[in-house]
């Protein structure tokens, strides 16, 4: 039985619910197994037409859960392959024969932009607070991503200054999501949308979804995705990364937000 996904199936609709809220869905392996299992399991369902995923409590997903539940060993290497694991689990979404929507709000950082962003289409609050990772903690992992979707000029004016955060509003103008909403409309807009989608025949949301990223596997987009993963690894055991970890481990991850963001960290 699933401990971290809620699943829900109404008519030709299937919503999986992130379900961590005290941790603001921070995202760890079994999250992602669960996610996935369940989207697996609506994609097999005939009766259902389109997924929905979205978040429980506050926000969607404050990203990847750095301060417990990923657990990485093998040295560089394992952690290269620990990291393309996780990636392959978001390629997963984007070759499902079945479209996702991604509804975020409250907030959206690191690992939840990479979940939100590879879904075939993102709706978000426009209060919705969409960033980066909030600590110096790797490198290439979650930017190639916004690159792929808001371009390298964009993407390093975000990148560069660690722990950029800019509204749903702003994330949907320069293309990493579809579109913003009033945060009290996007349940509506979603259901309404989702509604519209499942009118279409299953097979024909399969056809349409695979020619479309047919276009964009030919210019690369799976190569650009996946190449974070040696990066990020070699990010890891760079000496900054290295002195964050260390603190984190002795003195916690809140006080390392604290102590960085005061420039008393690195």
């Amino acid at each position: 039985m699933a401990e971290m996904i809620e699943y829900h199936v109404d008519g030709r609709v299937a919503t999986v619910t992130l379900s961590r809220p005290e941790k603001l869905n921070a995202i760890t392996m079994q999250l992602q197994d669960e996610l996935l299992a369940a989207l697996r399991d609506a994609e097999r369902d005939p009766a259902v037409h389109v997924a929905i995923v979205a978040g429980a409590g506050r926000g969607f997903s404050a990203g990847y859960d750095v301060a417990g539940g990923n657990v990485i060993g093998g040295g560089v290497t394992g952690d290269r392959d620990w990291l393309e694991k996780i990636l392959q689990g978001w390629l997963a979404i984007w070759d499902l024969g079945l479209p996702v929507i991604a509804k975020a709000h409250g907030v959206c950082l690191a690992g939840g932009t990479q979940l939100a962003a590879i879904c075939d289409v993102s709706y978000v609050a426009a209060d919705c607070k969409v960033g980066t990772p909030q600590l110096p903690l790797g490198a290439g992992y979650v930017s190639a991503f916004w690159t792929w979707f808001v371009g390298p000029k964009k993407a390093k004016e975000i990148f560069f200054p660690t722990g950029t955060v800019i509204t749903g509003t702003e994330a949907a103008e320069i293309g990493l999501f579809n579109r913003a909403f009033p945060a009290d409309r996007l349940d509506d807009e979603v259901a309404a949308y989702a509604a519209r989608v499942a009118r279409t025949p299953k097979d024909i949301l399969a056809l349409q979804k695979k020619s479309i990223n047919r276009t964009q596997e030919l210019a690369g987009f799976r190569q650009a995705m996946l190449q974070g993963a040696e990066l990020d690894a070699i990010a890891h055991v760079s000496p900054s990364v290295r002195t964050v970890n260390k603190f984190i481990a002795e003195r916690g991850l809140s006080e390392a937000l604290r102590a960085f963001q005061a420039g008393e960290l690195l």
